[in-house]
């Protein structure tokens, strides 16, 4: 199941960070979330605003992704490509899993589903299982934006139309 992100869950989503960065690094992935990304504080103001999400069973949260609807700024400016759709969209960020269960990332894509048939996501060059994950679900890759911190990312879109 799948609900809003509690403060008094930190320790628990940052132990679920903890385990996916573990994963990337035995993955060839040794460059993305370091230096302790995604940090307490960042998490924190996910929560607050009520983006932060969690993947959750009887015994514990086992999965965590930021995502909202609207203008994300990351998203600007593209380069060796271009966006397939100028229209709004959501955003999917910082999902990470536990590793306990399988399927999170089709998981979070049919809650957010019900928001928006329009989504972006970004992941490092390294993260071969993120991107084959991405394409496995019809995601199409545009180009490469640029994070804050100044590093590049493969930039994804989908667009899903729903039957009327």
């Amino acid at each position: 199941m799948i609900r809003k992100a509690e403060k008094n869950e930190l320790d628990v989503i940052l132990a679920v960070y903890d385990k996916a960065r573990a994963f990337m690094r035995s993955n060839g992935n040794m460059n993305q979330w370091i230096n302790g990304y995604p940090s307490r504080d960042i998490l924190e103001k996910d929560i607050e605003n009520g983006n932060l999400f969690a993947l959750y069973d009887d015994s514990s949260v086992y999965g965590v992704f930021m995502f909202r609807k609207g203008h994300d700024r990351t998203y600007d400016v593209i380069r060796d490509g271009s966006w397939m759709d100028g229209s709004e969209y959501g955003v999917i960020h910082r999902i990470a899993s536990d590793g306990t269960h399988k399927g999170v990332f089709g998981e979070a894509l049919r809650f957010v589903s019900s928001f928006t048939d329009h989504l972006r996501i970004d992941t490092h060059s390294d993260n071969i299982p993120m991107q084959n994950a991405l394409r496995k679900e019809g995601f199409t890759r545009c180009g490469i934006i640029v994070c804050d911190d100044g590093t590049d990312r493969i930039a994804f879109e989908r667009l899903q139309h729903k039957a009327l």
